[in-house]
């Protein structure tokens, strides 16, 4: 993907309007209240315009995932200290199924689709973030803690409140952006309950073409965009 496809195409030029259906690209995420990135996923184009960029992350994916200096994971530290300690990334495969995640340009969210083994459908993820912000190797986020499950019998729920509010208490998040965050929940909320897009599009009945190869990690994941340097 760093030497080839989407990335090499765009690169001289600065971010494509659209990448093509089977484009390969770069889905990241800054570390809260800094710079560096500390999630970076390739992902396969499947569908990029106007109104949506859905992209899908194979299983097997080699993936950058934040971890402590000491190689513990995160989830297995205790809360209150989760977001104190030290922290480095490092290198892992994505082991479960796979995940199609959609977005529209703009939007504080992003819906992430899981499946069981067998392709049979699990739900729905509405992942609270800053708008994707695209540039020639893919798009940037910087994840909002909070997030919503939303299920196959149309009920939902709220996901992630303690780790909201503990990124608040240790100054992750100023109370302006919690309100953000909260006003945007809501929002996510409306789309939820009126059933509209993407829940109502059938996205769950998608399946990835089977020619796709699985997108490597580039050797600079890391780079700085143009836009971080303007």
């Amino acid at each position: 993907m760093a030497d080839g496809g989407a990335v090499g195409r765009t690169e001289a030029g600065g971010p494509a309007t659209h990448w093509a259906p089977g484009d390969q690209v770069l889905w990241r995420y800054r570390e809260n209240a800094g710079e560096r990135f500390h999630i970076a996923r390739p992902v396969t184009v499947v569908r990029d315009d106007e109104e949506l960029l859905a992209v899908w992350m194979a299983p097997g994916t080699e993936c950058v995932k934040p971890v402590f200096t000491d190689g513990t994971p995160l989830h297995a530290e205790p809360l209150e200290s989760r977001y104190t300690r030290r922290r480095t990334v490092q290198l892992d495969r994505w082991f479960g199924t796979g995940v199609l995640k959609l977005a529209r340009p703009g939007r504080p969210w992003s819906v992430w689709l899981f499946w069981d083994p067998g392709w049979r459908f699990k739900n729905w993820y509405v992942n609270l973030e800053q708008p994707l912000v695209r540039w020639a190797g893919g798009v940037d986020s910087e994840d909002h803690f909070l997030d919503i499950c939303v299920y196959p019998d149309r009920s939902w729920g709220w996901q992630d409140e303690d780790e909201f509010g503990q990124a608040q208490r240790d100054g992750l998040m100023d109370p302006r952006l919690a309100e953000r965050v909260r006003a945007a929940g809501r929002s996510a909320v409306e789309v939820i309950e009126a059933w509209g897009a993407p829940f109502s599009d059938g996205w769950q009945h998608w399946r990835p073409d089977p020619s796709w190869p699985v997108p490597p990690l580039p050797r600079d994941w890391d780079r700085t965009p143009a836009y971080m340097t303007s």
